[in-house]
């Protein structure tokens, strides 16, 4: 079994928004201002639409024969269209099952502007059976397939209106939710230089979306209790294993909770 989990964080595509708004002269923070204020205009929400944004960071769990590991694509400075490359190529080369909360809604969109802004290619996440038989009723685009599954959405029987927010459903399950920053304070992390900081805080995202998963497949029968805890353990153990600061910060908030 592959399971990848994945999220990304993104900010404004300046360059876009200066030939949206013919702001040429701008410098980045006043041209994402101007791009957060027209989408106000239009719609009473900053959130810019999925095409206007771009990817700076993508973090991944594998969870695989007996390991699991989480990790950012690239590095600090690895540019948009190699990050996208990695995240198809990892695809291409396991066809795990996938793993998000709201991957559907946000993530996924987002990567398929992106890839096809850079001219990314990615056949097998874009097979649905042509040339895979085994894809035809079980794929990545498919909604109602299991191929990738959108936490959010599945436990929300797929109605917007029942959706809720990752930070509540870990706070809720006793994992520590949002960690470091919050989406809102990519885009400032970003003009400060910090991504290294972004990288961290979306993996801290993908641990948290990876947990509720675990629970979300007990839920379902696909894991027993010892098999739950086994894999609750395994993650564990990587946690404590790591020298990374935002890992220790993580494993202690999810002891501090559990013991609360």
């Amino acid at each position: 079994m592959h399971c990848l989990t994945f999220d990304i964080e993104t900010v404004p595509d300046v360059q876009l928004g200066r030939r949206l708004l013919g702001a040429g002269d701008l410098e980045d923070e006043g041209v994402a201002r101007a791009m957060f204020f027209r989408r106000f205009q239009e719609t009473g929400s900053e959130f810019l639409p999925l095409f206007q944004h771009r990817v700076v960071a993508i973090s991944v769990s594998l969870r695989t024969g007996s390991e699991f590991k989480v990790w950012s694509l690239g590095d600090v400075d690895t540019g948009e269209a190699e990050l996208i490359q990695r995240f198809y190529d990892g695809l291409d080369r396991y066809s795990p099952d996938l793993v998000s909360w709201n991957g559907s809604g946000f993530d996924l969109p987002v990567l398929h502007y992106r890839a096809l802004l850079h001219g990314v290619q990615a056949s097998r996440y874009w097979e649905t059976g042509d040339d895979d038989r085994s894809f035809r009723y079980n794929n990545y685009l498919s909604r109602f397939h299991w191929r990738h599954v959108d936490v959010m959405d599945v436990l929300a029987a797929f109605q917007n209106r029942a959706r809720a927010g990752l930070d509540d459903i870990a706070t809720m399950l006793g994992f520590p939710g949002k960690m470091g920053l919050k989406g809102d304070q990519v885009w400032e992390t970003f003009l400060r230089g910090d991504i290294k900081h972004i990288r961290d805080y979306c993996e801290t995202d993908v641990l948290n979306t990876y947990l509720v998963y675990l629970r979300f497949q007990f839920m379902r029968g696909h894991l027993d209790r010892e098999e739950l805890d086994g894999e609750l353990n395994r993650v564990r153990e990587m946690l404590g294993a790591s020298s990374e600061p935002h890992f220790a910060a993580f494993l202690a908030a999810w002891n501090e909770s559990e013991s609360g």
